[in-house]
């Protein structure tokens, strides 16, 4: 992730928290970049970060890429995944 200043009167971004439930459950990690942008990232899964205009844009957009790149890793491997759940940070 790009390196982050604090943005004023913005609230700094907690750490990660993970729900305890069966399945693979993948944390994402939202913060506010100075121009206003949103950067949502799953530092599980290489590569699944992306920007959004607001932090729900930036949440459906992480969820979707990250569908995405288990959708690969399920077709590679050609055995099914547990439950996929999100805990957001």
């Amino acid at each position: 992730m790009p390196h982050k200043k604090p943005v004023a009167g913005k609230k700094k971004s907690t750490p990660p928290a993970t729900a305890r439930k069966s399945g693979l459950v993948f944390t994402v990690e939202l913060d506010r970049e100075e121009d206003g942008r949103w950067i949502a990232e799953i530092p599980q899964l290489a590569g699944v970060m992306v920007y959004g205009e607001s932090r729900e844009d930036a949440l459906v957009r992480v969820q979707a890429l990250a569908y995405r790149v288990l959708a690969d890793r399920i077709e590679q491997e050609r055995a099914p995944q547990p439950e996929v759940r999100f805990a957001v940070a």
